[in-house]
């Protein structure tokens, strides 16, 4: 939602710090450095189990995905494969994050659904884009990546202020999970709409 109703405003937000990494990495380069950075920290945090600490890197490694697309503007090499490797990039990041909280909360089946939510989610938008042309912003739904990120990091900030005696990641992953779900099911209601009005 945030990603759909305000990217004109928040993309202008990231050339300035992109403008620096745009002298030296192409976007794709960045995309993969963000990739390796979620690597770096979700592996991290396995080790320390700081929750804190692992929102706050998770929230820096996570701007990479933000920073590609300035660079990609500065550099004028916007590209279709570069849109796309952003786009397997993100879910692999997603993967990985999800896949450190379950794995130190021991919670495997609420990070798998949370996960299949998300993966849900970004499928019914390019499933429909498949049968018919679909604005890649005009689909301002409940639960897109960039809500998913801040409520993993909103999450993790949470226990390690409130948690000492509770583990509120599993319920987080829970609560994740429907409202991935819920987002999907929109997504699946407005392409059926759409495509029923088509045809």
């Amino acid at each position: 939602m945030i990603d759909g109703l305000f990217k004109k405003y928040i993309d202008p937000l990231w050339e300035a710090p992109a403008r620096p990494l745009a002298r030296v990495m192409t976007a794709n380069q960045v995309t993969l450095l963000g990739l390796g950075l979620i690597a770096v920290v979700s592996l991290a945090y396995v080790w320390h189990r700081a929750p804190f600490w692992y929102a706050l890197s998770l929230a820096v490694a996570f701007s990479a995905d933000s920073l590609d697309g300035a660079v990609a503007r500065i550099r004028r090499e916007s590209s279709a494969f570069g849109g796309y490797l952003d786009a397997i990039v993100d879910r692999y990041q997603e993967m990985i994050a999800l896949a450190a909280l379950a794995y130190v909360s021991d919670a495997w089946a609420a990070g798998f659904f949370a996960l299949s939510g998300g993966f849900l989610t970004s499928y019914m938008k390019a499933r429909a884009a498949m049968e018919t042309k679909v604005d890649n912003v005009a689909w301002p739904d409940l639960f897109e990546r960039q809500e998913r990120i801040l409520f993993i990091c909103l999450a993790l900030v949470c226990q390690s202020l409130f948690g000492a005696s509770l583990d509120l990641i599993p319920w987080a992953l829970w609560l994740l999970a429907v409202l991935t779900h819920a987002t999907a099911l929109q997504r699946f209601l407005r392409a059926k709409k759409l495509l029923q009005e088509q045809a």
